[in-house]
């Protein structure tokens, strides 16, 4: 079996890499990365555009394979947050017939960087560097804003992991 992941973000290759061992039906899948478009803004502001976004990298990713995973985060609106937004990231696994979609946890980000991210069309990344929280350029393909805010108890590559779990549920119980 050979399952295609729509990005060559190391962090959403290795959750799905190491996922495989705890499912049977994937077992000894080979996993490639496959550079796909989501078509959405480089910082998706809602769930439905998120939601595009994975769709879409698991649809252009879907070629010489059995199955194919498109991972996006992004925002949605949440009422009674501070913000008024959480960040989610959403899973879609095609398996040539339909997508299947999983959600992660979501998490609240500072009000600054909210307001970066609608007001400046930054990404998380900018945005979080611009409110002086971090000076990794390279933190969604690390720990995340996640793992920067959960100070390392939840990474990004477990918040990944959690949306291709809740994905899964769809192939593994054919609901």
């Amino acid at each position: 079996m050979k399952i295609n992941v729509g990005s060559k973000n190391e962090v959403k290759v290795s959750a799905l890499k190491e996922l495989l061992a705890e499912y049977d039906f994937l077992a000894g899948a080979e996993v490639g990365a496959v550079d796909a478009p989501s078509e959405v803004s480089k910082q998706p502001k809602s769930l439905e555009e998120t939601i595009t976004g994975a769709i879409n990298r698991a649809r252009y990713s879907f070629n010489d394979c059995d199955l194919s995973c498109g991972i996006e985060s992004g925002l949605m609106r949440v009422p009674s947050t501070k913000s008024g937004y959480m960040d989610v990231c959403v899973c879609a696994i095609y398996d040539r017939r339909e997508f299947h979609l999983g959600l992660s946890s979501a998490f609240e980000c500072p009000r600054a960087v909210i307001a970066d991210i609608f007001s400046g069309d930054l990404d998380m990344n900018q945005a979080f560097s611009r409110a002086g929280l971090t000076n990794n350029p390279k933190l969604g393909s690390q720990e995340g804003a996640v793992g920067l805010l959960t100070k390392g108890r939840l990474t990004r590559k477990e918040y990944t992991k959690q949306a291709i779990r809740t994905a899964l549920i769809h192939l593994e119980n054919e609901i």
